[in-house]
């Protein structure tokens, strides 16, 4: 709309600059044809651009529900002119005999002209006026007003049969989001030294989905790993690395294992006075930049990095490293931007900020002069929001945190970093893991349940449960059974994870994950390979399945068929509610609906019809072939957001 306007705008401004010329004004000739050609140049990159845009549009699956709202939106304008922001509720019916989707907002309106006008009117009278003002439109086939005022809609089978069409040919297009907007996604951010464990499981899942939505969604997204890489535990691992490998140096020292490295260290630390002396010397000589310390720093550094990409290999995870050390030279610049803007305090040596409306005070320099969290995260907030422009700032961290980076966030605001109307900044928190005691998530000793170990537990769980099957002995060749076991393991721990609501805790159970029943990674990858294989078995190729889709129409008389092809297009809308809130569980009860709604059809409709004595395939009703194929366009992708591999057979 605000490309066809500027074109407008733009041909009334050629015209103006034509006039100019007959009339003989007199300014230089050459002047009005510089700027008449600037003029055209910009408005045949628009009309190019919009040409470009509308074909794009024309690809993208549209969101019915968004649709649904422009339409009654208009309907309420239409009717009540008057009323500012009225409300605007459509959602999809529960029940099939309310039509497809509901518009509810005449009971809101009902509120809104009693309060403000004084006037009562009913919620079913005001239905009936925003019915009569619904503008033409190519998806309501009727609509009905129920019970106190209800608006039932009823869509046109048509336009769902075009829309599935649509998806069949050019695939799941995302919708466009207008101008592209810069997403940075901080998620799994383990500390160096320290060997990621169960904790990390949930920030390094959930931050590596959200970022697959907003990419698939047409954002720019970058991705930190906000690892922990700097502050004083450096110190003692440095001063226990200098005893250990004295040759450090010029010999890469063999640290096996840097979780047992980081205990010795830390024993030293708490037990040995003069080693503890010399480690807070390192910390300062590590500030410093000495080469020599900085080198010990990477060595250590790089030995966490190999252990954290083995886990990130396995999880399909992919991040950009920037850890606290990445901020630590702007640490200085921040303390004095806030000492500038006066809202420093001194407290026995501290330098304090108090943010309004947090009780506790950010620490941003230490009395020994050092720099604390508090510092690297206001660092790291500035430098996202000003350096790398983000629209959008997602931190995927623990519930836990949630008071510190309120408190920092509020800081950034104080200080005009960012301003919340423009910029989103949003703290994405989860809950634990819980063991199936329903305690944190521990191992027998009580120990904390180290991340490799469950990834390899889960494996052989994974091949376990398919050997059970028996699909090693005749249905899958090795490589495909190393496959399963792959997409089974890693996909149900992931969804396992992804399934429930973020902010809740969740049991941790390999049989509950593992389970082919219910809503599992394991049915849902079972029901799309069944999916899948039933175009192959009725000898229905790809191409002829693209021939179909242009020629074939989507029959929608049987309720399954209809069902179904009203659940494949609410993915749009499913996708839209978690760009808003962030919640990814909403996607994979949405799946495993998609995958129940599509077994429903699938009972109830013959897509291969064949003769019950000889099994010869008799026909084959292409346009429920279609709808099984749409059916797992949809569920591919679904998978591919929440980072889950299927396999062509299982």
């Amino acid at each position: 709309a605000f490309q066809e306007n500027e074109i407008k705008l733009l041909t009334a401004e050629i015209e103006r600059l034509k006039n100019f010329g007959c009339l003989g004004v007199s300014p230089s000739l050459e002047g009005l044809r510089d700027e008449n050609a600037k003029l055209k140049y910009r408005l045949n990159f628009l009309r190019k651009s919009l040409q470009e845009e509308r074909s794009k549009t024309a690809k993208s699956m549209i969101n019915i529900n968004s649709c649904l709202q422009e339409i009654f939106g208009a309907a309420i304008q239409a009717a009540y002119p008057d009323l500012e922001n009225p409300p605007l509720v459509v959602t999809p019916s529960q029940q099939p005999r309310f039509g497809d989707y509901q518009c509810n907002s005449a009971m809101g309106i009902t509120q809104i002209l009693l309060k403000t006008k004084e006037q009562k009117v009913s919620p079913r009278e005001i239905a009936e006026k925003i019915s009569k003002n619904i503008p033409a439109n190519e998806c309501i086939e009727k609509v009905e007003i129920a019970g106190p005022g209800f608006i039932n809609v009823h869509l046109r089978k048509d336009f769902v049969s075009k829309q599935l069409s649509s998806l069949l040919m050019n695939g799941v297009q995302p919708s466009a989001v207008g101008k592209r907007k810069k997403v940075v996604v901080d998620f799994s951010s383990p500390n160096i030294a320290k060997e990621m464990h169960v904790g990390h499981l949930r920030s390094t899942i959930i931050g590596e989905s959200m970022c697959r939505l907003f990419e698939f969604a047409g954002y720019d997204v970058l991705r930190l790993n906000h690892l922990g890489d700097w502050g004083t535990q450096f110190g003692m691992l440095i001063a226990h690395l200098q005893d250990k490998f004295p040759d450090y140096l010029t010999v890469s020292p063999p640290i096996g294992d840097l979780q047992a490295f980081y205990k010795e260290s830390k024993r030293r630390f708490d037990t040995e006075e003069e080693f503890k002396k010399r480690a807070y010397q390192c910390v300062v000589l590590l500030q410093s930049k000495n080469p020599d310390f900085i080198k010990a720093w990477e060595l250590i550094c790089d030995v966490s990095r190999k252990e954290f990409q083995k886990i990130y290999n396995c999880l399909d995870i992919t991040l950009i490293e920037r850890g606290e050390s990445f901020y630590h030279e702007m640490m200085k610049d921040i303390v004095k931007e806030f000492e500038d803007k006066g809202f420093v305090q001194v407290d026995d040596g501290r330098k304090i900020v108090f943010v309004p409306g947090f009780p506790v005070p950010l620490t941003i320099m230490k009395s020994d002069g050092g720099y604390t969290y508090d510092t690297s995260d206001l660092a790291a907030l500035k430098h996202r929001v000003c350096e790398e422009k983000a629209d959008i700032l997602i931190y995927v961290v623990d519930s836990g945190q949630s008071v510190h980076l309120q408190t920092v966030f509020a800081a950034g605001q104080m200080i005009g970093w960012y301003d919340p109307k423009v910029t989103r900044v949003a703290h994405a928190a989860f809950g634990v893991v819980l063991g199936e005691d329903k305690k944190k998530f521990k191992t027998r000793s009580g120990d904390t349940v180290r991340l490799i170990d469950l990834l390899e537990e889960g494996l052989k769980r994974a091949m376990d449960k398919l050997k059970d099957k028996e699909r090693d002995k005749v249905v899958l060749t090795a490589e495909e059974l190393k496959a399963a076991q792959t997409s089974v393991a890693f996909g149900c721990i992931k969804y396992a994870d992804l399934s429930h609501n973020r902010l809740n805790d969740y049991v941790f159970s390999f049989d509950k994950m593992l389970d082919d029943r219910g809503n599992t990674a394991a049915y849902l990858l079972y029901a799309f390979t069944r999916i899948r294989a039933i175009a192959r078995l009725a000898n229905i190729d790809e191409q002829m399945l693209r021939k179909a889709a242009r020629e074939e129409v989507l029959i929608l008389d049987h309720e399954k068929e209809w069902k179904l092809g009203k659940c494949i297009l609410r993915f749009p809308e499913i996708l839209q509610k978690i760009l808003e809130d962030l919640l990814l569980h909403t996607l994979c009860d949405y799946l495993y609906e998609l995958a129940t709604t599509f077994t429903e059809f699938y009972d109830n409709c013959y897509c291969v019809e064949k003769d019950r004595q000889s099994g010869q395939i008799v026909k084959v009703n292409m346009w429920r072939l279609l709808l099984c194929e749409a059916t797992a366009t949809v569920m591919a992708k679904g998978f591919d957001i929440l980072g889950i591999k299927p396999v062509q057979r299982m």
